[in-house]
């Protein structure tokens, strides 16, 4: 009895210390009461006071690292003091929640920079002299890793389809489409799978564009993009650079740094 009383107590106590956060015409009210100023123009927000005096800046950066995996966060910067901008990790009141909601709520129940009293100054500036890290944990982690691997084999795919790394030629694609272009992304399906061969023609993968899917000669498979939500959703089609990549990593051997 007392285990559920507690539960209860702390049901309640979260009701009724609940902050009622709306934005309205570009104006922050907790409680009904007017704080802050807010407008945007793309993925960057500037928050400001009653009196429309901008005071720091939000940005939202979404980006991919490899394959179907991206990075979230943000750039937080203040007006009157650029010298440092922060890339910082940002909270949402749901998984549905626009980049407005999150900056927003951010701001509020992670940063405690907006209260009921405005926006706090000496708690923005607290932030940057003490900055907390990100969380970058897991496959966002590996990814990560595996990236720095790969940019320093600078590879590029040229205009014939030819692969280079460090300028060198080290392989080439086959069964390329007419429109070919090295920066384009593999949107057609065909019924031919795109082959990869190395520098001395020896076979070592190939791309099937059917499923998106990379099989290696040396018996491994990977598939590159699947169906997802949210901002992932757009990355269906991969770029013959990224397929590259991919392959590097599944096989070694094919490119040595």
């Amino acid at each position: 009895m007392k285990k559920y009383m507690i539960i209860l107590f702390t049901i309640l106590g979260m009701i009724i210390n609940a902050q009622n956060i709306k934005v309205k015409r570009g104006v922050i009210n907790i409680d009904g009461v007017a704080v802050a100023k807010i407008n945007n123009k793309s993925n960057e927000y500037t928050f400001m006071d009653l009196k429309e005096t901008p005071i720091y800046t939000i940005e939202f950066v979404d980006k991919s690292i490899l394959d179907s995996i991206r990075d979230s966060y943000i750039k937080l910067n203040r007006v009157y003091n650029r010298d440092k901008t922060l890339e910082l990790d940002y909270i949402s009141p749901s998984a549905f929640s626009g980049d407005e909601k999150s900056a927003i709520y951010t701001c509020l129940k992670s940063f405690k920079i907006i209260d009921e009293k405005g926006i706090n100054i000496k708690k923005l500036d607290e932030i940057f002299t003490n900055a907390p890290k990100r969380k970058i944990e897991g496959k966002l982690k590996e990814a990560y890793t595996l990236r720095n691997k790969i940019d320093k084999l600078q590879l590029e795919v040229n205009y014939v389809g030819e692969i280079l790394s460090k300028g060198k030629r080290v392989g080439y694609f086959t069964n390329l489409p007419v429109s070919f272009g090295s920066n384009d992304t593999i949107m057609d399906k065909t019924f031919v799978d795109i082959e990869i061969y190395d520098a001395n023609n020896k076979y070592i993968g190939k791309y099937i564009t059917t499923t998106k899917q990379i099989k290696t000669a040396n018996g491994k498979s990977f598939t590159l993009y699947r169906e997802m939500s949210g901002r992932a959703s757009l990355l269906k089609y991969p770029t013959y650079k990224s397929i590259v990549e991919r392959v590097v990593i599944m096989d070694p051997n094919f490119i040595k740094g």
